[in-house]
């Protein structure tokens, strides 16, 4: 069964969610760290934790959010957005994260990312393969890089990657169904990698299709927050896949 991951995206200390990673699309939910416990509360036990205001400064800048809910609850958090730096990923860290999920740097800075997966482990490491046009975006989805996406998950599951947070951009937040020929061919292509979906989950349906097609996870957000997913029914597809 699918792995379900919660997400909670933050700009200036609030839940919110952009559409195709517009900063002018956007939309608020409330307190992340209310949003946290009602997760937890159903019986979820991860959390994907985005700092959007991070990602657009290109350094931390939520950390205070990260540390509240990670003191607050037992969640497993991911956590990713702005981490540019050695300092960025300690501070990441420090505040509670579990895991790290970067893209940016990946791109931009390789052998930094190297020395971070060789340093942290897979375990900890979570790369960001963001797709616009099929090549991978950077900076808060603000640039597109020149990186195709398959060659670019090679070269880093060759270095030891076990874990991958791929989202299609042009569905993030667009409540239009996920990417799943995507994600398909990045598991024929690549079988032995946890891959994560995100972007344009609407429905139990869409969850229960990327399963269907063998995607190990997946993250979701706004379906949650607009009322499209029902959280009851999600908490029994949560206790399916532990079952």
């Amino acid at each position: 069964m699918i792995e379900l991951i919660p997400a909670i995206d933050i700009i200036g200390g609030q839940c919110v969610r952009l559409t195709k990673g517009d900063y002018d699309q956007k939309t608020v939910y409330g307190e992340p760290l209310d949003m946290a416990l009602e997760f937890e509360r159903i019986g979820f036990q991860r959390l994907h934790v985005v700092d959007l205001d991070g990602a657009k400064s290109k350094h931390i800048v939520n950390e205070e959010v990260l540390r509240r809910i990670t003191t607050e609850t037992q969640l497993v958090v991911d956590f990713g957005g702005g981490i540019k730096t050695d300092e960025d990923l300690k501070k990441a860290f420090a505040a509670g994260a579990k895991m790290v999920t970067v893209g940016s740097i990946a791109v931009t800075q390789p052998q930094l990312f190297m020395q971070w997966l060789e340093k942290y482990g897979a375990d900890r490491m979570i790369l960001g393969a963001d797709v616009r046009h099929g090549k991978i975006s950077i900076n808060g989805w603000k640039e597109d890089s020149s990186e195709d996406l398959l060659p670019f998950l090679r070269k880093y599951i060759d270095a030891g990657v076990k874990n991958v947070l791929c989202t299609e951009i042009s569905k993030d937040g667009t409540l239009a169904g996920p990417a799943i020929d995507l994600y398909k061919e990045v598991m024929e292509a690549y079988p032995e990698l946890h891959l994560i979906a995100s972007g344009g989950v609407s429905s139990k349906e869409d969850i229960k299709a990327l399963d269907a097609a063998g995607i190990p996870a997946v993250v979701f957000g706004k379906a949650i927050y607009e009322g499209r997913i029902d959280l009851r029914e999600l908490k029994e597809l949560e206790e399916d896949r532990r079952s």
